[in-house]
């Protein structure tokens, strides 16, 4: 099969835009410029967004169903593929189609993930061979968690969220509570309470069990639901925030204690059955042979 054809094939595929979980977040500073310096551990969970990319002749870039009350332009999918033109001088076009699975305003990063997916699949669809660190560039202009997407493996990463270290963690179950609420992240990092001189930790002090989350107490004191959810999760497992929420998660060490929690937590809650993947679903369909 020629590259041709496999590109050819490629364009009718649906692409994976895997979701995350931060599971530690501790912030050790603060940059002059108001970022948040962090370390934090992410790993990716088999929940997705499918994205499918149409080629045009026009090229335009377009959503084939933008999402209600968000303008068409500040879609980070849009942007991403933008950029990519932009950057490269591509004349091509696309119609992108989007299966939304992730919830939004969760902090499993959807909208970055997206964005990811985007930035990958188009580079090869288009032929402009970018290279990984490259797209992590354009993708960090984006948004801070972008770049781990594109990376495509769990992990460790410090600054604000672009210096990564893979790491290998176990592949465990967890289950997702999704509370109905939003939470501001401007908010929770401007919060006079945050706290913001956590002491820098090693990789085996996570390993070993430092998994705390610097914004679990703002988040839990400003948003009842996800007090709720934490409380409510915690009766079959350890409940931890995921970023700066709202989604809360617990881990367990076998896919029978998982389902059981999830089945009586289900009837009071939005709620997920996942397993934790160190390899993102979108790289682990890059290597099935379809893309190159």
């Amino acid at each position: 099969m020629t590259q041709n054809q496999i590109n050819q094939s490629a364009w009718a595929e649906k692409w994976p835009a895997p979701a995350k979980l931060n599971l530690m977040l501790r912030i050790t500073g603060q940059r002059s410029d108001g970022y948040h310096l962090l370390q934090t551990v992410f790993q990716f969970i088999e929940l997705c967004d499918w994205i499918t990319f149409h080629p045009v002749d026009d090229g335009r870039v377009s959503l084939q169903k933008p999402i209600p009350g968000v303008p068409e332009a500040d879609d980070l999918i849009i942007r991403a593929a933008k950029l990519l033109k932009a950057e490269t001088g591509c004349e091509q076009g696309v119609r992108i189609e989007v299966e939304k699975n992730l919830p939004m305003g969760g902090g499993l990063g959807g909208g970055s993930s997206d964005a990811a997916t985007t930035l990958v699949v188009l580079n090869a669809l288009w032929g402009l061979q970018l290279s990984m660190e490259k797209l992590m560039e354009l993708g960090l202009t984006l948004g801070a968690d972008v770049p781990v997407f594109v990376y495509g493996y769990s992990s460790w990463a410090e600054g604000v969220g672009e210096k990564l270290e893979r790491i290998d963690i176990p592949e465990q179950w967890f289950v997702v509570i999704k509370p109905n609420c939003h939470v501001d992240t401007k908010e929770v990092f401007l919060s006079k309470d945050l706290t913001r001189n956590s002491k820098s930790i090693r990789i085996a002090d996570f390993i070993a069990g430092q998994h705390q989350n610097d914004c679990l107490g703002v988040v839990r004191e400003r948003y009842q639901s996800v007090k709720d959810a934490l409380v409510d999760l915690s009766e079959f497992s350890e409940a931890r925030l995921t970023g700066t929420g709202a989604c809360v998660f617990a881990q367990f060490d076998s896919e029978e204690a998982a389902v059981s929690a999830y089945r009586s937590l289900q009837k009071k809650w939005q709620v997920y059955l996942v397993k934790g993947v160190n390899e993102s679903p979108l790289f682990s369909k890059l290597k099935s042979g379809n893309i190159s």
